[in-house]
């Protein structure tokens, strides 16, 4: 008896993990996903890769961004 508790606690903490890693990545999808789809960011990012601003005026501008 007592093996199978110690199994049912493994068991149930291997899906507490699994839980937690699905609720993870689906927040980090959700927040990407809503960069991702504003073009105003995506134009952004390529003026940025081109070298027309710097790493500072991309923040500031991205931080006002994504207020609105």
């Amino acid at each position: 008896m007592m093996m199978n508790s110690g199994m049912g606690f493994l068991w149930m903490i291997l899906w507490i993990v699994v839980l937690g890693l699905v609720i993870y990545g689906g927040l980090r999808l959700i927040l990407s996903k809503k960069e991702e789809e504003d073009p105003a960011i995506q134009i952004l990012k390529e003026k940025f890769a081109r070298g027309e601003i710097s790493e500072a005026e991309y923040n500031r501008r991205k931080k006002v961004l994504l207020k609105s």
